[in-house]
């Protein structure tokens, strides 16, 4: 196996506290940002709005037609389909006859050269996006329930599932929050992201969680601080290895996957990031601590 470092003796456990801090920093920016000062920007999926497909005859570029609905004060989140020239344009909290015929007249007049047709067009209402948001909430909700049984189960031990489950639902949060801060739109895709980086970083903890077992059995004299120290310091060329590759890929698919994966790169790009320093310096931890001071009573 390839390793970055042959071997490392990093005192992860016993820098606990300072690591804390900045994810509870970290935590209170995504909480006054959430539910103080600009909250979740939803997408039409949640907060409701109108869906229009447009079937041009000719080509047309994504840029052009954003500027072209731009300059006629019109905000749109767009997705294209270059072989079938077809161009879905989704609108928030419009209703459905006025926005429609609107966009149809700016397209008429701005390209007279390049005519098409209405496929569909659809209205979302507020009630239907309640509901979206009732069940992205409880998708989230069952996916960790999920992982502390599965977790509690696989190692014996409540505790281990619950901070495991601590470290992606910190991960999931702060993801959150940076979509809060820089006001992206949390859409049904976004919550598919979160979903997937819940389960990259579970997987992550896992890894050092089953090191953790393997050297209590093989280091039964050494101290649980010692042994959380060694399992994380054995892990960790993999776990920067995994982490670098997949930030290569999503890297790249950010920068170059275009508008409508943008977002969802962003999220599972910063995803990695904090999903990596979760697993090392806050689940693993948080068991130490939980053990500490059950031994202490």
């Amino acid at each position: 196996m390839i390793e970055l470092f042959k071997k490392t003796n990093f005192d992860f456990v016993g820098k606990r506290k300072p690591f804390f801090i900045i994810s509870g920093a970290l935590l209170l920016i995504s909480v006054f940002s959430i539910f103080f000062h600009k909250g979740l920007n939803f997408g039409i999926d949640f907060s409701g709005g109108t869906l229009i497909q447009l079937k041009f005859n000719q080509s047309i570029k994504l840029a052009d037609i954003r500027n072209i609905l731009s300059n006629n004060g019109i905000a749109a989140e767009l997705q294209d389909f270059p072989q079938q020239h077809s161009v879905i344009i989704r609108i928030k909290k419009g209703t459905d006859e006025g926005i429609t015929q609107k966009i149809q007249d700016i397209f008429v007049k701005e390209l007279p050269q390049n005519p098409f047709e209405l496929e569909r067009a659809e209205y979302v209402g507020p009630t239907i996006g309640k509901h979206l948001i009732n069940q992205a909430f409880f998708a989230l909700f069952w996916s960790f329930v999920g992982i502390i049984i599965y977790v509690a189960f696989r190692f014996k031990s409540g505790i281990w599932g619950v901070a495991g489950v601590l470290a992606l639902v910190h991960d999931v949060f702060i993801t959150i929050g940076l979509f809060s801060i820089l006001n992206r739109e949390i859409s049904i895709t976004i919550v598919a992201a979160l979903l997937t980086l819940a389960g990259y970083s579970i997987n992550d903890t896992i890894v050092i969680f089953d090191r953790m077992r393997e050297n209590i059995r093989l280091y039964r004299k050494e101290s649980l601080f010692d042994l959380i120290n060694r399992s994380v310091n054995e892990t960790l060329s993999r776990t920067i290895i995994t982490s670098l590759t997949v930030f290569l890929v999503l890297t790249s698919l950010f920068f170059l996957g275009g508008e409508v994966i943008h977002d969802f790169a962003l999220a599972l790009l910063f995803g990695v990031i904090i999903g990596s320093y979760s697993t090392i310096f806050v689940a693993a931890p948080i068991v130490y601590e939980w053990e500490k001071r059950r031994t202490v009573k």
